[in-house]
């Protein structure tokens, strides 16, 4: 798997997060919590870092990526009961729009973490 280590060590944040912060939270606190594992982890994340879309040459549209670890993984975090086909569709778009390889859908669940 491409960045493995590195997603690893993304997954392992969230777990720790999770652990201590558990469901309900809107995704805004879960994901400052996550920039704060993020970091002491000794791992460069950008929060809410704007993307813009081109087609055929021309700007077509902007969105705002959730996070961004190290320059090359996407994270999209999600406080749901479980993640949606859409969730999965929105991230896959922005790895086309980036050119990134690597993104990871986090939701912080009812009952656990999950990441596609």
């Amino acid at each position: 798997m491409l960045h493995e280590g590195l997603t690893e060590q993304v997954i392992g944040c969230a777990y720790r997060v999770y652990n201590q912060m558990g469901f309900g939270f809107l995704e805004s606190v879960h994901e400052k919590c996550r920039e704060i594992e993020l970091r002491k982890a000794g791992l460069g994340v950008v929060r809410q870092q704007p993307i813009t879309v081109h087609y055929e040459g021309e700007v077509v549209g902007q969105f705002v990526a959730d996070m961004i670890v190290e320059d090359l993984v996407i994270l999209e975090l999600k406080s749901v009961r479980e993640i949606a086909s859409a969730h999965e569709v929105q991230l896959v778009n922005y790895l086309v729009a980036t050119g990134k390889d690597v993104g990871l859908v986090n939701n912080f669940g009812e009952h656990e973490v999950n990441i596609k």
